[in-house]
């Protein structure tokens, strides 16, 4: 390993960044993470502090399961790679694919198949859709429909069916039949309603509105995540979700649950569909599935599609699309390992407790600081600050003032996430009451100096 000035000396000189612009990332040198235990990384210069980003929304676990570690080597000494391509398989996926149907049956959901992350399975599901109804005899079914400051991944497909123009607008013209429709957004929303039962309602009847203007006959699936991760922790109200599924059944349009934030407990329930009591058509799933320690995704398949594909005669079914790495051995040994220890540790339930403090910490601070226009969450550990410059104009903040916030909180021993004007929470599952006050204390830091 290269000594600490080697590494900041050639920081960023040599590789672009996802998600920046090559030449900031020259100008301001990202944070060089060196090592990892319990909640908490260590940078080059050895200061340590409490990771509320969680990774990537994927270590849930935290950073020193051993369990998962474990399973990683000894599968790496025992088979480290085979295809599951079409007549070929590993004994580690399939026993990954009993556990998971197990895990998923309370969500309808039968069937796995794998991908390398989280872009991997929506651009799955998306094609799984179009398939599903050209076997069931409706080739006119190709469109897609989902939420504004939705997120899913940076495929082509996934990039379609974002609703944020940061990931799409210099890689158009994208996926036609891609049509969005309001976000029930409570804080900034084109209704003007502050109400989220009533603005969820507003959102709904936008959704059976396009899809009139569509033609219920032209749209393959809506897809969307059961509380908007990337675009600023938008819960919506317990009535939209289960109101977007009575829509699509009545339709007969798929309803792909983006989960691949959300599943395995990050919302207080064990997926984000159960957490509303929906049941969709098909999940994807990613991160926390191997806690970030191996890049793995499935997406779940629910009995009743899965019928449509297994009883097919027109040979229309037989699928046409896959990952070198789906269902990588050493992937499935990770997320095997992953699942018991998620279930042993009953992540949920400390997720929805460390949430609730995390909330409440954050609703103090608001009432301390006029920069805070917005706190959201109160779902798990999901949360996020909307910031802005003027409360009543709900004016968003300058790019350098959140930037010395996050500086401070850094320094202050919390690393938190800055998207936009938001600042963005999701530590680990396994957060202790101490770690919450410790990314408070951070926070208030942070506000305090600017």
């Amino acid at each position: 390993m290269k000594d600490g000035n080697f590494l900041k000396e050639h920081n960023a000189r040599s590789m672009w960044h996802p998600m920046a612009h090559p030449a900031d990332s020259l100008a301001n040198p990202p944070t060089i993470v060196t090592g990892a235990q319990g909640v908490c990384i260590t940078d080059v210069d050895g200061h340590e502090v409490v990771d509320a980003v969680g990774g990537l929304w994927n270590v849930n676990l935290g950073f020193s399961c051993q369990p998962v570690k474990d399973a990683i080597a000894a599968q790496l000494d025992r088979l480290p790679y085979y295809s599951t391509f079409r007549g070929t398989t590993n004994d580690c996926v399939i026993e990954l694919s009993e556990e998971l149907r197990d895990f998923f049956a309370p969500d309808g959901l039968t069937r796995a198949f794998y991908t390398s992350g989280g872009s991997d399975s929506v651009e799955t599901a998306l094609r799984l859709a179009r398939q599903y109804h050209k076997i069931r005899g409706e080739a006119g079914r190709v469109k897609y429909l989902s939420l504004k400051k939705g997120y899913h991944g940076t495929h082509f497909g996934g990039a379609s069916v974002n609703g944020n123009a940061n990931f799409r607008t210099q890689y158009e013209p994208l996926l036609p039949g891609c049509t969005h429709i309001p976000a029930p957004y409570t804080y900034r929303n084109p209704f003007n309603e502050t109400d989220p039962e009533r603005l969820a309602q507003l959102c709904l009847a936008a959704l059976e509105d396009e899809i009139a203007f569509q033609g219920a006959g032209t749209i393959a699936a809506f897809i969307m995540e059961p509380v908007l991760g990337a675009g600023g922790v938008i819960p919506p109200h317990e009535s939209f979700m289960p109101g977007v599924r009575d829509i699509c059944s009545k339709h007969g349009i798929l309803l792909i649950a983006d989960e691949v934030i959300t599943a395995f407990g990050r919302t207080g329930s064990w997926t984000g569909s159960r957490h509303w009591g929906v049941q969709p058509d098909l999940m994807c799933t990613a991160k926390a599935i191997t806690n970030g320690y191996f890049p793995f995704g499935a997406v779940m398949i629910s009995e009743d599609v899965a019928q449509v594909f297994e009883q097919d005669e027109t040979g229309r079914a037989a699928i046409g699309h896959g990952y070198t790495y789906s269902g990588h051995p050493v992937g499935a040994a990770a997320a095997l390992a992953c699942l018991a220890e998620t279930k042993r540790l009953n992540v949920p339930e400390n997720a929805a407790a460390r949430g609730a403090e995390l909330f409440a910490g954050l609703q103090k601070l608001a009432a301390t600081y006029d920069l805070i226009g917005d706190v959201r969450g109160g779902h798990g550990l999901m949360c996020a600050l909307e910031l802005v410059s003027d409360r009543a104009a709900k004016t968003p903040i300058d790019k350098g003032t959140i930037g010395k916030i996050q500086e401070v909180a850094y320094q202050s021993g919390a690393m938190v996430r800055v998207s936009g004007p938001n600042i963005i929470l999701s530590p680990p599952l396994v957060l202790t009451a101490d770690d919450v006050q410790t990314i408070l204390s951070a926070l208030d830091k942070g506000f305090a100096a600017v």
